[in-house]
């Protein structure tokens, strides 16, 4: 994992980092001080962890559904959705399978900016992992208007995160994922149909062995271009490795998911074999 690590990341700015579920251990990382230091938005990658807070709360169950729109101008920000026309009502798995911005946006103002931000606080964002040495934090904001927390829900403002912030949230739901925890099966279908059919196909290898997890293209306010973002663990059920991968001015989510690809290839390979950890 660490050779396909480097080898995709050749020439990429940015980080990845592959850890052990269970433990925590660091199998594979490319920059990791990236990973430590590195704060920005989460864009879409941060859209599971709204709609765990959505089910929990009861604000949104699995018939809840909402047809897209695609034209979503927040605060001044072009949030159009670029996922495929979808002719029919999206509910939360495909909802987040496509990373429809009209869905979570729309739902988020059934929550209570206080409801968003002590869920994203309590997986870790905004604070130290202990997964990393001289590790910076990111923030996470008690937004003050429906517009700001529409766009904290979405991860284009008022949350800033490391990766090994956003990978050890991640580690969390893998944890959560392994107890089949029935309330949240929405969340975990939704993260598996990401990477079977939805916006982060690119990320699943061949074979059975199936992955899950969430894509994310984030606005940069020092600039005009965006960053990629993929984070999910692999098998999809009884999670073992969960990694993050964070492409500085990367080609959104298409080359970070095609970076997760490769290094959940070789995790398959050796899980077939007999080789794995």
């Amino acid at each position: 994992m660490q050779a396909a690590a480097t080898r995709a990341m050749a020439g990429k700015s940015g980080t990845v980092v592959v850890i052990d579920v269970e433990s925590g251990k660091i199998l594979a990382a490319y920059r990791p001080e990236t990973a430590a230091r590195r704060v920005a938005l989460p864009g879409s990658a941060i859209k599971p962890f709204t709609l765990a807070v959505l089910l929990q709360s009861g604000k949104v169950n699995r018939e809840t559904t909402l047809m897209c729109k695609r034209g979503t101008i927040l605060a001044g920000h072009n949030l159009t959705c670029t996922h495929p026309d979808v002719k029919q009502p999206f509910d939360p798995v495909t909802a987040l399978a496509y990373s429809c911005n009209t869905y979570f946006a729309t739902m988020a103002t059934r929550l209570t900016p206080a409801q968003l931000r002590t869920t994203f606080l309590d997986f870790g964002l905004g604070s130290s992992t202990g997964l990393m040495p001289d590790e910076a934090t990111g923030t996470v904001t008690l937004t003050s208007t429906t517009a700001e927390l529409q766009l904290e829900a979405i991860g284009e403002g008022g949350i800033h995160v490391t990766p090994v912030e956003l990978l050890h949230a991640y580690q969390k739901l893998a944890h959560i994922e392994a107890k089949h925890d029935a309330s949240l099966d929405p969340l975990f279908e939704g993260l598996e149909a990401s990477v079977s059919y939805g916006m982060g196909h690119l990320a699943q290898p061949a074979g059975t062995v199936k992955v899950a997890g969430k894509t994310g293209t984030s606005l940069v306010e020092e600039g005009s271009w965006r960053h990629g973002w993929f984070a999910g663990y692999a098998p999809a059920h009884n999670p073992k490795i969960a990694l993050v991968v964070f492409l500085e001015k990367g080609n959104g989510p298409v080359d970070a998911a095609s970076i997760a690809q490769q290094i959940f290839a070789v995790y398959t390979t050796d899980s077939a074999t007999g080789s794995a950890h």
